[in-house]
């Protein structure tokens, strides 16, 4: 669960000192593109890498590869400490993203591995639940240290060299459970669920754009509401970002198919959107971001759960890592897709807004096809469905 926090914490932790960093490098060509690419880039690195390491979690295992690659995080993740230029400072993030990459398929395959049916589903939620929780810690932490200065939010990513040394001692090896031996002749037949896979990756790419736009974009959106204090940019963010928790946890209770669920998932994004649109002041623009992210914390969990129903041991590690390089690379494009709208749009506020139309449109169309395959809101799973 901790090292969970770890990918999220680079996705938020500066988010609100985005502001002072394109002050202070405002005379670099293409601060304004280039200050956000700092934010976003670990998960650019992360989703092109992410496949990879899927790969190598198979084969090398879970466990040792977690541990090296969380101390590499801190060595990264503290560069900027440092680093006097604005490319090595997004140098420094991509090498980030290569730790998280790593970080990320490590831990959620554990999981995978360490439980399945109905408890996998409640460990999937907790793993969102405590991403969530610490995005909060993260904004108003980011916030407050980035009120004496933009660099200081970056002593934070030592935080690493304290949970290293605890995965190594504290985690068990994991081994495949009976179900999921196979004897030789049984893996020679075996191929990758590429086509299973392929729909939910595609669903994720997006819901990932939909996810990270309140965290990326809430300290704009509010500097031109004219809020311009960066701790409360950080506490207006980590009060959304609360209700992320709110929503991974109304997802655990639950308890049914996330399948049938995404659609109504995406339909609360799209009205959270919607809001923020519509927003003139910053408490309305807050209270749209809040139904956002009651929404996205449903979202994630409920993606993440149905991508992992689709793989067996053997294949989790690849599976898991093309999952997060398609979450990832949705968390990449995010700002690059929401500046192509403000430019076309207008304001950064109608190009939230077009997303938000966006998001009803794929709501739409997966309704459409859950009613043409004859699937009903409501039913539980089975127990083999869900292992």
């Amino acid at each position: 669960m901790a090292g969970s926090c770890l990918p999220i914490l680079g996705a938020v932790l500066i988010a609100p000192v985005l502001p002072k960093m394109q002050d202070h490098f405002a005379s670099v060509p293409g601060a304004k593109a280039l200050v956000p690419l700092a934010l976003t880039v670990p998960a650019l690195a992360l989703a092109v890498l992410a496949p990879f390491a899927g790969v190598i979690v198979d084969r090398l295992g879970r466990k040792r590869l977690l541990v090296v690659a969380t101390l590499l995080y801190a060595v990264f993740g503290t560069a900027p400490l440092w680093l006097d230029s604005l490319g090595a400072i997004i140098a420094s993030r991509a090498l980030v993203g290569v730790a998280e990459a790593a970080i990320m398929t490590c831990c959620t395959t554990l999981i995978g591995d360490y439980y399945s049916g109905q408890r996998r589903v409640r460990y999937l939620a907790l793993q969102t639940m405590c991403a969530s929780a610490s995005a909060t810690v993260f904004f108003v932490l980011g916030g407050a240290a980035g009120s004496a200065g933009w660099r200081v939010p970056f002593f934070v990513y030592a935080v690493s060299l304290v949970l290293a040394p605890l995965m190594a001692t504290a985690l068990p090896s994991p081994a495949p459970r009976a179900a999921a031996v196979r004897t030789p002749h049984d893996r020679a037949r075996r191929t990758f669920p590429w086509r299973q896979l392929g729909g939910i990756c595609a669903l994720t790419f997006f819901g990932a754009m939909v996810f990270y736009t309140v965290p990326v974009e809430m300290s704009y959106l509010l500097d031109d509401l004219g809020v311009k204090n960066s701790g409360v940019i950080g506490l207006a963010t980590a009060i959304a970002s609360a209700a992320t928790v709110g929503g991974a946890v109304a997802f655990a209770r639950l308890g049914r198919s996330p399948d049938p669920l995404l659609p109504a998932v995406l339909a609360v994004c799209a009205v959270g959107f919607g809001l923020m649109f519509l927003a003139g002041n910053a408490p309305l623009l807050v209270a749209g971001a809040v139904v956002n992210c009651v929404g996205t914390g449903m979202l994630l969990p409920a993606l993440l759960t149905s991508a992992m129903s689709r793989l067996d041991f053997a294949d989790r590690g690849r599976g898991t890592g093309l999952w997060t390089a398609a979450f990832f690379g949705g968390e990449f494009a995010c700002p690059l897709v929401l500046l192509a709208g403000e430019a076309a749009v207008g304001s950064l506020a109608r190009a939230v807004g077009v997303l938000g139309l966006a998001a009803a449109l794929v709501t739409g169309g997966l309704w459409t096809a859950a009613r043409r395959r004859g699937e009903a809101i409501g039913p539980r799973p089975s127990p083999e469905q869900m292992a």
